[in-house]
């Protein structure tokens, strides 16, 4: 006679928030902004409370420059809702509009409305960024679409990835990337291309985006999993760890916080070696740096407030850190 384990019903949270120490700041400009850009987009999505987490990001944000970062991250969201549903074919048409949106903002037309969204908030950008932050941005953008089209076709395939490819992956399908050259954006910097290319300091968004996202699994796919195993999505850490490494639910989550506070440490040791490259670019490093911590913490505590992970539960869980899994649909 055979016995069957009983599926788990419910997980215990890695304690992120105390281990991560950065202080949480809201831009004085947030009611305003939040006000402003779900106005303006019909895409907002109820209960996100994208206004909150770009507020918290972007905390020395002026007003102009907050207002674009609060319709990219509402753009964002909805592209993000957009792949989880596509086939590869979809994600291409889907870059193919939005890029030569950025490529061409002022030449280019579609009649797929992400096309007016997409120059919406560029065009708006484009005054105050530098060429180096424009370029960034634009090539990072270019990565999220690569990467959600290897996704797609994963998931068509029913493949789990190994856990090294989809640490590499996850970091372009996060759309961290752009998050972070709108840093440089939103407290108007101009940093040269070799000081942004410098190992230190790539290594400082790499930590920051795995915190950021995949609880590398970081946050995003700690708290997403609850949303994703309902629906037998296995792009997510937590399902790639319990496949690879033999864990049930509970290990798994154990192993990918304990990946999520290394990176918290690794960003840490980064930080203390920076090089100098005189004193305007040191300043300018330091703030852009610090925007990489805001990142970090900023996203951590809206995960309870946003409605995206935990529903309506968010702060009863921040306060227990149990988790109750959704019912998994058929």
């Amino acid at each position: 006679m055979s016995i069957v384990a009983a599926l788990p019903t419910k997980f215990i949270l890695p304690d992120l928030v105390s281990h991560c120490d950065f202080k949480l700041r809201m831009n004085r400009h947030h009611k305003q902004a939040t006000a402003e850009s779900k106005r303006r987009s019909r895409k907002a999505i109820h209960g996100l409370k994208a206004g909150q987490l770009t507020s918290m990001c972007y905390p020395d944000a002026g007003f102009p420059q907050l207002r674009v970062c609060c319709d990219f991250m509402n753009y964002l969201f909805h592209l993000d809702n957009l792949s989880d549903d596509m086939d590869k074919a979809g994600t291409k048409s889907i870059a193919n509009v939005v890029l030569n949106s950025l490529h061409h903002p002022y030449d280019y037309y579609s009649p797929a409305r992400l096309n007016r969204m997409t120059k919406d908030f560029y065009k708006r950008m484009l005054p105050t960024a530098s060429l180096g932050t424009s370029r960034r941005f634009i090539e990072t953008m270019d990565f999220f679409f690569q990467a959600v089209h290897v996704q797609a076709i994963d998931r068509a395939k029913g493949v789990i990835p190994d856990l090294e490819s989809y640490i590499s992956l996850r970091r372009d399908t996060s759309g961290c990337k752009p998050c972070w050259a709108l840093i440089e954006y939103a407290n108007n910097l101009d940093i040269p291309d070799e000081v942004m290319e410098h190992p230190i300091i790539q290594s400082l968004g790499e930590a920051a985006n795995d915190l950021v996202t995949w609880s590398n699994a970081s946050i995003s796919d700690i708290f997403s999993y609850n949303v994703e195993q309902s629906k037998g999505d296995t792009h997510n850490m937590i399902s790639v760890v319990m496949h690879e490494e033999c864990l049930d639910l509970q290990c798994a989550v154990d192993f990918v916080g304990e990946l999520c506070k290394q990176s918290i440490d690794r960003f840490n040791e980064n930080r203390e070696l920076i090089p100098s490259w005189g004193p305007k670019i040191d300043k300018d490093v330091a703030i852009y740096v610090g925007g990489l911590a805001d990142w970090i913490v900023g996203s951590l505590h809206w995960s309870f407030d946003t409605t995206r992970y935990f529903q309506n539960s968010g702060r009863e869980v921040k306060r227990t850190r149990v988790v109750n899994l959704f019912p998994r649909s058929n």
